[in-house]
């Protein structure tokens, strides 16, 4: 019996048969959709019965690309597409400004200056968050660390940028959205993904986490932090550090003693994050943890 190959020997590769399926004699029954091999057929692939197949192949071609790359470890960053580098931000502030010494009685403009006085005051996050890219990157390199982010703008963009700037690979998840959707261009492009389901994205951003950091942002930072916390609580996912950059803004935003107070949460529960304020703090303790989980 003749050994089997990978593609199991004697059966032709899909490949070969995609390519024998275009060499038909055209008539009535070859032109109709029917007629299609089941995986070229577009319309097939996007019907609503079909959904399930779709989960599963967007599970699946950003795994076997991880693993073919031999990427098993990784330092998630989250937070706001929205936030600028500094630069941007003073660029705004300053456009706003001169806008308003044309038109100072502009209530709009107005409600800008504040918005883009807060885009300044935020944007020191830019650099911390592509200052950890750089950390990671290189001092976790020999532990074959590799950053990984949401693939957009903002804080994703700064923590790709990081491993950029020391000719690290990165990774990045991008999700199709109506806007802020496009991918930055410091990710890897090899390892630029991009995803229809959301569920299915979050679960890759931490299928190989080593450890997560958030740094400010909006829902879609809320959503993930707020599931990643859930899953270690509940044991669904191995103990790791979660880091919150900025503890004035965290703070701010969720009273995390509310929920102790009110029954809904543990107080052991608080421990599953600390506040971090730089990226060497970060990185320190991302680095201990490593230390400690590698010990025999």
């Amino acid at each position: 019996m003749p050994k089997l190959s990978r593609r199991f020997g004697v059966f032709p590769s899909a490949h070969e048969d995609a390519r024998s399926a275009t060499l038909h004699v055209d008539c009535p029954q070859t032109a109709s959709p029917s007629y299609r091999l089941a995986f070229q057929d577009q319309e097939f692939l996007l019907r609503e019965e079909l959904r399930p197949v779709r989960l599963q192949l967007e599970l699946l071609k950003p795994e076997l690309i991880l693993q073919e790359q031999g990427i098993e470890a990784t330092v998630v960053v989250y937070g706001s597409a929205r936030l600028l580098d500094p630069e941007a931000a003073a660029l705004r502030l300053e456009k706003v400004l001169e806008a308003l010494k044309k038109n100072p009685d502009d209530l709009l403009l107005r409600q800008e200056l504040s918005r883009a006085r807060t885009a300044v005051t935020y944007a020191h996050f830019y650099e911390e968050a592509r200052k950890l890219g750089r950390l990671v990157s290189e001092k976790g390199r020999d532990r074959g660390l590799v950053v990984i982010t949401g693939g957009g703008g903002g804080i994703m963009a700064a923590a790709n940028q990081g491993a950029h700037d020391v000719g690290a690979k990165s990774i990045g998840m991008n999700i199709v959205l109506p806007f802020e959707q496009h991918p930055n261009p410091y990710i890897t492009p090899e390892l630029c993904f991009q995803f229809h389901y959301f569920a299915i994205r979050k679960m890759h951003l931490l299928m190989r986490a080593k450890a997560l950091v958030a740094f400010p942002g909006g829902f879609g930072t809320l959503d993930e932090l707020f599931e990643a916390l859930t899953l270690i609580q509940t044991r669904k996912v191995r103990p790791m550090p979660v880091l919150l950059f900025g503890k004035r803004f965290w703070t701010k935003v969720i009273h995390f003693e509310a929920l102790v107070d009110a029954g809904t949460i543990n107080p052991e529960d608080v421990r599953l994050f600390r506040y971090v304020s730089s990226a060497e703090e970060a990185w320190e303790i991302i680095a201990a943890s490593l230390e400690v989980h590698a010990a025999p």
